[in-house]
């Protein structure tokens, strides 16, 4: 049996087994390689002539093992482009065509993400460019699990100015992305019983339950969460600008009994700021970490302004979690990545990433607007003023999404939210208006509006 390894533009590696003969082991070679994926469609291989060479073989033994894989139709030969990989037909099942249930949506309407459209190619390309150009040479090396000290710097200083979070750069830990942030809390906290949000993302509890920690549940009214609830638990998860899914923003005297209670039990709020920049009727509100910064972790993210793609998120932390999480990452691996961090630093100091925020609030305003006037006042709407989702309350859940399903209109739903689904609890659709591209929005309200009009109607108000 022999190794080589060969290619045009990509390195090829095949074993072909010496005992078939030459031109047959070299057709079973090439014959397992593209059944198991490990030569995708397209891949370009070498030429006959320079396979034949490193084969020690003739070239037309090479060639008719081309031949007859192009005859069977694991290979292409294309005139003047040399043969390449073809595409084989998949084993997997299409789905149904009269199952609506099954069908990719033509409309998407979920919460959870931006409009990644909107990503601003042009200035991050500017910003990496002058990132790169004048970082040092260990920027490539292994770094500091707590992150750049660029890219710390300049959130020190957007989080003060445009959050009021108190940030020194030494109390800030880079991360990939909120969930990380949560689960290097969760282990450093050892577990613990953590209060949760209901409703709230199931998915946020799988990761404190996976962490080690216990979750139980903190109910959410129309001032937010009920922090008067709160008993000897080691820390409490909350949204309190934009509460997902219900959209309402914490009141301030919640606010004030969320910090006093945490001074008075030497407890720790979590605070998850994820879409906090959005607000559309007045100033955004400041970050609770202001109130109590001894006390409470802020947790941000660019992934709503600028993309989740990105991976890049940073906490706050009180000063003496800062070593125990920057130990927690460095075992979790070792550091974000450093370029991202150096673009995004580029544009924080140059201010290109408010310039983009105030241009997504306006666009996404305009969203917010249309969807209410789609609305209007014959449906109870939640959570309008921020954020990039809204909570429309319906009476039957099933009824609704069963008719978005057949006009290929994908829409979250209240009921995956509770902890402890079941009779009783309110009912309705999480609408996000910020994933859809920009072309595509305005038909997707029209399918919204078509889905809505065929169902009951519930009280006629709207806040």
């Amino acid at each position: 049996m022999e190794d080589f390894w060969s290619g045009v533009g990509v390195d090829l590696h095949l074993e072909p087994d010496a005992a078939e003969g030459r031109r047959a082991g070299l057709e079973r070679a090439l014959r397992d390689a593209v059944r198991e994926g490990r030569l995708a469609p397209g891949t370009r291989l070498p030429a006959t002539r320079r396979l034949a060479a490193e084969l020690g073989m003739s070239r037309g033994t090479a060639k008719a093992a081309y031949d007859q894989l192009v005859a069977e139709g694991y290979l292409r030969a294309r005139q003047g482009s040399g043969t390449e990989v073809a595409a084989l037909p998949t084993d997997g099942m299409a789905p149904a065509a009269g199952d609506p249930h099954t069908r990719a949506p033509r409309f998407d309407l979920r919460p959870g993400s931006p409009d990644v459209g909107t990503f601003p190619a042009a200035a991050w390309l500017r910003a990496l460019r002058r990132a790169i150009a004048s970082a040092p040479s260990m920027a490539y090396d292994y770094g500091d699990p707590r992150g750049r000290i660029e890219l710390r710097t300049a959130l020190s200083e957007y989080l003060g100015r445009a959050r009021g979070v108190i940030a020194p750069p030494e109390r800030i830990v880079i991360t990939s992305g909120y969930v990380q942030g949560l689960a290097l809390l969760t282990r450093v906290l050892d577990g613990g019983v953590v209060a949760m949000e209901d409703p709230g993302l199931p998915f946020h509890r799988d990761v404190v339950r996976r962490a080690g920690g216990r979750v139980v549940p903190l109910p959410v009214d129309e001032r937010g969460l009920r922090a008067a609830e709160l008993g000897e638990e080691d820390a409490v998860v909350v949204t309190p600008a934009h509460q997902y899914p219900t959209g309402v923003t914490l009141r301030p005297e919640r606010r004030r009994a969320l910090t006093d209670w945490a001074r008075a039990h030497g407890r720790l709020v979590v605070e998850d700021d994820y879409d906090g920049e959005f607000r559309y009727d007045r100033q955004p509100v400041g970050a609770l970490q202001g109130m109590a910064p001894g006390h409470v972790v802020y947790l941000g993210t660019a992934s709503k302004t600028l993309g989740p793609a990105l991976r890049l998120g940073w906490m706050v932390l009180p000063p003496h979690l800062v070593d125990a999480v920057a130990d927690a990452k460095l075992h979790s691996d070792h550091h974000t990545e450093s370029i991202g961090q150096l673009a995004l630093a580029e544009m924080l100091t140059a201010h290109a990433y408010d310039r983009h925020v105030r241009a997504c609030r306006l666009r996404y305003r305009r969203r917010r607007d249309q969807l209410v006037s789609l609305l209007g006042a014959h449906r109870r709407v939640r959570g309008i003023a921020a954020g990039l989702h809204a909570l429309v309350e319906v009476p039957d859940e099933a009824e609704v999404l069963d008719r978005a399903a057949r006009e290929g209109l994908a829409v979250g739903r209240l009921g995956d939210h509770w902890h402890t689904p079941g009779e009783g609890r309110p009912q309705g659709l999480v609408v996000g208006y910020g994933t859809p591209r920009e072309r595509v929005y305005p038909e997707a309200l029209e399918a919204l509006g078509r889905v809505l009009g065929g169902v009951r109607r519930g009280r006629a108000s709207t806040r």
